[in-house]
């Protein structure tokens, strides 16, 4: 998209036909640490990642815990952590994947995200969801019903506060008749992601956000859904995907599932032939998260960075 070739964050992560790779946070091997987060060492290896050339770091958002959910979520609120990773790394874009719009009050999340936007000098890539915790809902007294209206209104009024002064909005969650927000990003916009259809149609993502972010499915599926999506679009918009990977110390070692849908266990080699496959499809971003690993998690990032990343670049000035 030519309107966020100046936004760094955007124009470092993405071209057309080609694929990057970005690391999602906590970076570490296992997740039973996650309500203990190192913070030290978590900002060590976001450096190593930005000077091996990763072109992004992602952070999830998961306002409430639940112990019954299947995962751990992530332990701090995404603004304020990517905030401080922002003070700790100077180029690499900053990513959230994503923010429950459903739960949050439009006119604090454009501020919020306008604040990183500009504290990170434009790096921010702001990926958006409806939420799917059922305890989250009942917690912030939003009916689950409402989640695809809250998720349209947050894009519309976001859109409106960045780009105008003194907006007049009047809607479900929003009567703003006096003052405004602050402060206004670089472009009088962020490049806003969609996370699944979260309750829309492809062609409502495609005229009123700036990327896809979708889950990973079957090949031919994923294939004919990326079609439809720059069928959809007219022009470049890119499209991410999430994938769990242990690498193995060995180089040749073939691929054997880990316990998720979206990933594997395989050697450097196997891995770069299969991120071909996935660039050939279509895909412009991979977010890797680096799971169920007995190596040092820097081990693990130095080695992708050496010998996967050189076949996937992203802009490093």
């Amino acid at each position: 998209m030519e309107k966020f070739q100046s936004h760094s964050g955007f124009a470092r992560t993405f071209k057309e036909n080609k694929l990057t790779l970005g690391l999602s946070f906590p970076l570490e091997l296992s997740s039973d640490k996650f309500q203990t987060m190192d913070l030290a060492e978590q900002m060590i290896l976001a450096k190593q990642a930005e000077e091996l050339g990763f072109a992004s770091l992602f952070v999830r958002d998961s306002p409430l815990y639940d112990p019954n959910f299947g995962d751990d979520g992530v332990l701090y609120d995404p603004f304020l952590f990517l905030t401080y990773v922002a003070a700790h790394t100077n180029k690499i874009a900053l990513g959230t994947a994503s923010v429950v719009t459903s739960l949050r009050h439009p006119l604090h999340l454009a501020k919020s995200a306008a604040t990183l936007d500009e504290i990170s000098k434009q790096r921010l890539l702001f990926g958006t969801a409806t939420g799917d915790r059922p305890i989250e809902f009942p917690a912030f007294k939003v009916k689950p019903e409402d989640r695809a209206e809250l998720f349209r209104e947050s894009i519309l009024v976001m859109r409106k506060v960045w780009k105008e002064t003194f907006p007049k909005i009047q809607s479900q969650r929003v009567g703003l008749t006096e003052g405004d927000v602050i402060p206004k990003p670089a472009n009088a916009d962020i490049p806003i992601f969609g996370t699944g259809y979260s309750g829309q149609t492809i062609e409502w993502l495609a005229d009123n956000t700036d990327g896809w972010m979708f889950y990973a499915q079957e090949a031919n599926r994923q294939r004919e859904l990326i079609k439809r999506w720059r069928e959809a679009t007219g022009t470049f918009k890119p499209f991410i995907q999430p994938l769990v990977i242990n690498l193995s110390e060995n180089p040749n070692a073939p691929p054997h599932p880990v316990p998720v849908k979206v990933g594997f266990t395989s050697g450097h080699k196997f891995l770069i032939d299969y991120l071909y496959a996935l660039q050939d499809m279509g895909i412009n971003h991979i977010i890797l998260a680096l799971k169920n690993g007995n190596r040092p998690v820097a081990e693990v990032i130095q080695e992708i960075g050496e010998y996967v990343l050189p076949h996937f670049h992203a802009r490093t000035t």
